[in-house]
């Protein structure tokens, strides 16, 4: 494993330009976030072809996403190794570099909401499962998942998780300044200083004035340098900190400008720190608290006008927002309205679109297995398991959906009708959660969620299987090439195993296996003209009208192709039996000749798994030219829907000058179908 991780790093590397073309470089659950210098350098089509990569989503004039799945870390890391975490970010170059004019300010701000929350990730979904702990405790009448007083067990539970939503606003601080460009730790200590306990208890201060809002609220306005400031309950907010950050961006900018550069480290953050956290208190905390109880309002008025319309029309959305990572907004919302309202009315469907997504991977699970597709078998077994007990979707988004837009067509419906049965049931959340099987308790109705979820994910995997996720040519391409595979691995195994294949004798040990007698290989003396007479009957036709693109190529060698009108396969001269398959459609033969012969009954007929088969030889065996080697029955093999075309190949075509064959209407054991030509000295 971890050498493929090296080589699959190695080979992105590579592939984005090398280290001196990476500007930054950071990961997400799954995907690699590259900043390049120079876009064009990337070769996105071979990055894209890579088994270990899920896609690649290029993002405005610089950004490259290399989805990994959920081993990203891994490759993060071992590419860290291989650049020595030197890239062109280490010239002191700030992230983003101020470099705007590349980007979309519309890209840009999802660029910086997706990487802002990043990072915190997996804060939030640790912290999500422990909440699911607690709201089971308050199904089962353990604790009140509500209550301000918990006994001393729940009240430290309680704090495990709320440390992560609390102190949220920090960490955003710190995160959206270091994306933008500012010190990371300036970032975090703004919005901290909302959330001590000398700010909060300036609500019981004397001069403290409490108004009622429009909602029936108190409002706590207290003078600070004679000018009134509002105390907000800055907890859990996400809003005021992100503005924070863009404020300290341009502050730090500033001074770095007009102080010397041998005291930035003291006064830049002395007067970022003096100008940003008054500057948040008075004005933009406020400000991103209206915004967001402002957009948080809006959707709660839709979803009171109509719960049902909004239910459907989320999980709808997602499958279009999530590749372009502009779910990001949502998730703050949801946040939002945990911290305001107790509840949320967005993650309730859009658990629709998970499961959705995560029964189209598992359609595809069921099909892959059937089909013996083992890279769609891998990449659809890790999605379905990511997204069902980590809910995380973007391995299934990546790995097959973005690959295959027919799939579309059986997710949306999923989407459609879970979304339908959780506005009937106006499902709510308690909890910011990640949909999963392991936090479904943390909704309510627990009961009627679940009903939603596993119709989504029963109608998308239903419809994969009726429908297929690909297109007839993409099906017909997909089955073709692993036909080829096949067809290709039996070739190998025969080629790898001719090596210690015994050599023929004039007269054979008991039980048919050779002793060993060295042989006289004619056909690969100097110029030699060996011919080979058919090994069945039938009508002996070109290589290239064999309907498999290995064979008809001659990649597994040089040849002719019989349609067979008989039902055996036999021995064309003396030969060793090199190997012989365990299915009956296949046998190799070592010719006392020197020719190395594989005659191969049908196409992709290994799946029939030996019947219609009788295999008369064994391994090892030497046989008499005439002598019968598989019997087959052509009637049954073509009633299964199986070509018994059967290609006759020179599988050590290199050693020879030439390998020719012959067509003929009527061939049999006295029919030259293939002449061979030694090269010459």
């Amino acid at each position: 494993m971890a050498s493929s991780v090296k080589q699959t790093s190695e080979f992105i590397l590579d592939k984005v330009g090398g280290a001196d073309n990476i500007v930054s470089l950071t990961h997400c659950a799954t995907r690699l976030r590259f900043q390049l210098a120079d876009q064009s350098k990337a070769d996105q089509t071979a990055l894209d072809n890579n088994p270990s990569v899920l896609g690649v989503v290029p993002q405005g004039s610089t950004g490259l996403q290399v989805v990994m799945g959920g081993s990203v870390a891994n490759y993060y890391q071992e590419l860290q190794k291989l650049t020595g975490g030197e890239t062109a970010k280490s010239s002191g170059k700030k992230e983003y570099g101020g470099a705007r004019g590349k980007y979309s300010w519309l890209d840009y701000g999802f660029e910086v909401l997706s990487d802002t929350f990043r990072p915190i990730l997996w804060a939030l979904l640790g912290a999500s499962l422990i909440i699911t702990m607690l709201v089971l405790a308050d199904t089962f009448g353990w604790q009140d998942f509500r209550a301000e007083q918990q006994p001393p067990t729940y009240q430290f539970m309680h704090a495990m998780w709320r440390s992560v939503f609390y102190f949220l606003p920090i960490m955003v601080g710190a995160t959206a300044a270091r994306k933008l460009g500012a010190n990371e730790w300036v970032g975090a200590a703004i919005p901290a200083a909302l959330l001590t306990p000398e700010f909060l208890a300036m609500k019981e201060l004397p001069e403290t004035i409490v108004t009622q809002s429009a909602a029936g609220t108190d409002v706590y306005k207290v003078p600070v340098f004679g000018i009134t400031m509002v105390l907000n309950d800055y907890g859990g907010q996400v809003f005021p900190p992100l503005l924070a950050a863009i404020g300290l961006f341009w502050v730090e900018k500033l001074f770095k400008k007009i102080i010397p550069e041998a005291v930035h480290m003291v006064f830049v953050p002395f007067f970022s720190l003096l100008i940003m956290i008054p500057l948040t208190a008075f004005l933009l905390g406020p400000i991103g608290i209206y915004a967001g109880v402002g957009i948080s309002n809006f959707l709660s008025a839709v979803n009171n006008f109509s719960p049902l319309l909004l239910a459907i029309v989320v999980p709808l959305l997602y499958p279009f927002l999530v590749p372009l990572g502009l779910h990001w907004p949502l998730n703050v919302i949801m946040i939002q309205n945990i911290a305001t309202l107790g509840y949320d009315f967005i993650q309730g469907p859009m658990g629709a679109w998970n499961f959705a997504c995560f029964g189209v991977v598992t359609g595809v699970l069921v099909l892959s297995i059937k089909e013996r597709n083992s890279t769609m078998r891998q990449v659809s077994m890790g999605g379905m398991m990511a997204g069902l007990l980590g809910g995380i979707s973007e391995p299934s988004l990546y790995g097959v959906l973005l690959r295959f837009r027919r799939s579309y067509m059986a997710l949306l419906p999923g989407c459609a009708i879970g979304g339908l049965i959780m506005g009937l049931f106006d499902v709510k959340a308690k909890a910011f959660v990640f949909t999963s099987l392991l936090t479904i308790p943390a909704m309510e109705p627990m009961g009627g969620y679940a009903i939603g979820l596993a119709v989504a994910f029963a109608t998308s995997l239903v419809l994969v299987i009726v429908m297929d996720y690909r297109t007839k040519e993409e099906k017909a391409e997909i089955l073709e090439r692993l036909a080829a595979e096949r067809a290709d691995t039996e070739a190998e195994a025969i080629a790898s195993e001719a090596p210690a294949a015994a050599a023929p004798v004039a007269g054979a040990a008991a039980g048919g296996v050779a002793t060993a007698t060295k042989p006289v290989k004619t056909a690969l003396e100097p110029g030699a003209l060996t011919q080979i007479t058919a090994p069945l009957q039938g009508k002996a036709v070109a290589l290239s009208e064999v309907p498999d693109p290995i064979f008809a190529a001659g990649k597994l060698g040089q040849g002719v192709a019989i349609q067979p009108t008989g039902s055996e396969v036999v021995a064309p001269a003396d030969a060793t039996v090199l190997t012989v398959q365990k299915s009956g459609h296949a046998v190799g033969l070592r010719l006392d000749s020197g020719v190395d012969l594989l005659v191969h009954v049908g196409i992709d007929t290994v799946q029939l798994n030996g019947e219609g088969f009788t295999v008369h030889v064994e391994k090892k065996q030497h046989v008499k030219a005439g002598e019968k080697l598989i019997s087959f029955d052509p009637s049954f093999i073509e009633s299964k829907g199986y070509n018994t075309i059967t290609p006759v190949l020179v599988t050590n075509t290199p050693k020879f000058e030439a390998v020719q064959g012959a067509t003929a209407d009527n061939a049999d054991a006295n029919t030259v179908v293939i002449t061979t030509k030694a090269k010459e000295a």
